[in-house]
């Protein structure tokens, strides 16, 4: 019996990823395996739209949706998520990923990894707001990011440096 993709109990996941920038090349596939592999240590399945954009058109999608000026990092747009079945979709801005990337030396492909991870945990009902509830958000949030570059399938984004200092976590500049 196939499951319909109206059950969210029916186990399906569906991941489409659009890349509408130009800044760097992004591994759609990658970004496919990864959101899997998180909705699967989530025990979670979900229809999640990712759309990797550029500062300009991020700066819009902030301004119309959520009255910020300029650029942000990732927008989470939640379309009705259910305890297990993410529904949603994310914006994020690579440019964002280079720049932040150089500040807290990581990769880029790492800041991806993160703003990627960060968005489904919004989906999962994290937020980010409050303090206390910041840290248990930054905590899971490491966690994944640990589990996908420890072995997600053969396919990981670079790690840094052995001589690079572990990245220190940004001033919650993700919003949605």
């Amino acid at each position: 019996m196939n499951p319909r993709l109206d059950d969210p109990l029916g186990g399906v996941t569906i991941v489409w990823v659009s890349n509408r920038q130009r800044c760097r090349p992004v591994e759609c596939g990658t970004i496919r395996r990864l959101v899997e592999k998180t909705l699967r240590t989530l025990s979670a399945t979900g229809e999640i739209g990712i759309h990797f954009v550029g500062s300009k058109r991020m700066a819009a999608v902030n301004w119309q949706y959520l009255r910020h000026v300029g650029s942000t990092d990732v927008i989470t747009f939640d379309h009705g998520s259910i305890p297990g079945h993410l529904h949603g979709e994310l914006f994020i801005c690579v440019a964002d990923a280079v720049g932040q990337a150089r500040e807290f030396r990581t990769t880029w492909q790492q800041e991806l990894v993160r703003y990627v991870i960060h968005g489904l945990l919004h989906l999962c009902g994290f937020d980010d707001q409050e303090p206390a509830m910041r840290r248990g958000m930054k905590r899971m949030e490491h966690r994944l990011v640990r589990g996908w570059e420890n072995g997600p399938g053969g396919v990981s984004p670079r790690r840094r440096s052995a001589s690079a200092p572990p990245a220190r976590r940004r001033k919650t500049s993700r919003r949605g």
